[in-house]
């Protein structure tokens, strides 16, 4: 397995503000990892390093390249889609196609037909006449037809409805990911993606304050619903974060042994996303 991004204390400063702060991680190849993070955590700074748009301290390499002084010929190797669709209004379908399949050399046209060909967008419609799901698909079929290693998604389906969203990552696990390619994502969605991800990378304050694969969760990370009588027992134990739901108590445990903790009441191994406010809200606490 090799490894496709490689940061090491990336540092980056807007006046007095840390977007990055000593921040260090690793991408493998193959991976479908989240970065998930608050607003303000640093998580598009992070991308924007990664592709290359903005200068960080500390070292970083993409497919073994520089982003900063290497970016053209990275980009050949990766893709990337933005909350924000970027394509002109006044374009039309077919010409967004025709100029894809012109400048870069990796897109292949077949397969962007063939993707277009399955959704209801017209060839000869301007990208100001479709709607907002209608851009994504259109923009999802033109990033799927270059064959890049690695693919970087931030906040892709915002604004789009629960239809279009389920049919984006359909298309992205059925038709595009494979074991050639990995995935870096950001959302604030986490529980329509969490199902998807191998990795998940929490960054607060510009740091990583959790990098794990997805199935090495629950050999960490206990939930407990705590029976009253045991609520004292259980708060003496360290819990790494307690809410209450529907008058019952819900304590999270970071390395707890989970025999000692079937005393206190039911347990489970927690999503992704009750991780992610656990640790948010204990960081903030």
């Amino acid at each position: 397995m090799s490894t496709i991004i490689e940061a090491q204390d990336l540092t980056k400063h807007f006046g007095s503000v840390r977007a990055l702060d000593s921040t260090s991680f690793k991408v493998d190849s193959g991976r479908i990892v989240g970065l998930i993070g608050r607003n303000g955590a640093g998580k598009t700074t992070a991308l924007k390093a990664i592709l290359g748009l903005t200068h960080c301290g500390g070292t970083l390499r993409v497919l073994g390249l520089d982003p900063t002084r290497q970016r053209d010929a990275l980009m050949q190797q990766v893709c990337f889609i933005a909350d924000t669709a970027v394509l002109p209004r006044w374009l039309r379908v077919d010409q967004a196609v025709e100029f894809m399949a012109a400048i870069h050399p990796r897109f292949e046209r077949a397969r962007a037909d063939e993707f277009l060909a399955r959704t209801q967008i017209q060839r000869t419609s301007r990208i100001g006449e479709l709607s907002k799901g209608m851009v994504t698909q259109l923009h999802l079929a033109l990033i799927m037809a270059i064959d890049a290693r690695l693919l970087v998604l931030d906040e892709p389906t915002l604004g789009l409805d629960l239809l279009y969203r389920r049919q984006f990552y359909d298309t992205l696990l059925n038709d595009y990911f494979d074991k050639e390619r990995t995935i870096l994502l950001t959302t604030h969605q986490v529980e329509e993606v969490e199902n998807l991800l191998t990795d998940v990378l929490f960054i607060d304050r510009g740091r990583i304050v959790l990098d794990s694969a997805v199935d090495a969760l629950g050999s960490r990370f206990v939930q407990v619903q705590v029976e009253p009588a045991q609520l004292a027992a259980a708060r003496a134990a360290h819990p790494l974060h307690e809410r209450e739901l529907f008058g019952r108590h819900v304590l999270l445990f970071d390395g707890a042994n989970p025999e000692e903790l079937a005393a206190f009441g039911e347990r489970r191994t927690p999503t992704v996303a009750d991780l992610f406010v656990a640790m948010m809200e204990g960081a903030r606490s």
